[in-house]
């Protein structure tokens, strides 16, 4: 018999694994912004950050006052009817009640796939964004054990951190295609780099640091957005005190996996909010967005 595991491990722990995760992002941006110093004139080096800096928080902030704004639009949502869609806003509501946060604001998109998107700064100003399909095949239970996912994302600040965690690789990113390209200006590379073999390997080490530092900070980021949607499974479980809901829907969109994919109706940039890859992309491990289904089911069956 599987041994047994606790909702409220699983939530702390996974949160401490996502803490570890930004902060070794953080520790690429130092190590990455030291190795570049090196190699540059400081003052010039001094110039790349701040412009990285204020272009990325620039483009971060306006993303996240707008992040409900973009995520329905790209997916071409619209408001949830009371009457046409009474399940998800009774649903909604018992989900609200059971997590002691606001009702969100109800959006519903087409497409025939089971899935589900919340988004929003904070618990007053959430969405949350069910496809037809999700309202025409999920029972009451497993409607509710989607809800609870979707809500738990919002308690958790989810948006706000990967907010974070978008900022800090958009800088790496920045400062590295900055640097790499003013290699190509012999007068900017020079500045007071050392001459001889020093000078020979800091440079190396720099390009080497240049080019794998943004890559490894965005199989970072995608282990976060994998140990988040780990903490919105324990937190439903905390809301609705029963795996049960959401272990059935999570199998039914497992099933449903074998169905052609309905491009049309995602945006490669939102698909990390859903509930499950709406692209059911075949890439697993490191580089997807998700934890696979199979071990989602695995952790909440022995819950």
């Amino acid at each position: 018999m599987s041994e047994r595991i606790s909702f409220h491990d699983q939530i702390a722990g996974n949160k401490r694994k996502s803490i570890v995760l930004i902060l070794i992002i953080f520790l690429f941006f130092i190590v990455l912004g030291y190795v570049i110093s090196l190699a540059l004139d400081p003052g010039f080096f001094f110039i790349i950050m701040i412009l990285a800096t204020l272009f990325s928080l620039t483009y971060i902030l306006i993303s996240y006052y707008n992040s409900d704004k973009i995520a329905l639009a790209s997916v071409k949502a619209k408001l949830a009817s009371k009457t046409q869609h009474r399940d998800f806003y009774n649903a909604a509501e018992s989900m609200s009640i059971a997590s002691g946060m606001p009702m969100p604001k109800l959006y519903v998109m087409e497409s025939e796939q089971i899935n589900g998107f919340a988004s929003g700064r904070d618990p007053k100003n959430a969405v949350i964004c069910m496809t037809t399909g999700a309202l025409k095949k999920l029972d009451k239970h497993e409607l509710e054990g989607v809800i609870a996912h979707e809500m738990s994302h919002i308690a958790n600040y989810d948006i706000r951190f990967m907010t974070l965690t978008a900022v800090l690789v958009g800088l790496i990113s920045i400062i590295a295609q900055i640097y790499l390209r003013s290699l190509f200006f012999s007068s900017m590379s020079r500045g007071n780099r050392r001459d001889g073999r020093a000078g020979a390997v800091i440079l190396i080490a720099s390009i080497v640091a240049a080019i794998l530092a943004p890559l490894f900070a965005h199989l970072v980021s995608l282990a976060i957005s994998r140990k988040r949607e780990f903490t919105a499974d324990a937190t439903a479980v905390k809301f609705i005190r029963s795996p049960t809901g959401l272990t059935k829907a999570l199998k039914k969109i497992k099933s449903e996996n074998r169905l052609p994919e309905d491009k049309k109706s995602f945006s490669q940039a939102t698909a990390p909010l859903f509930i499950s890859d709406p692209f059911k992309k075949k890439i697993k491990g490191a580089f997807s967005t998700h934890p696979s289904l199979e071990e989602r089911i695995s952790r909440l069956e022995r819950m």
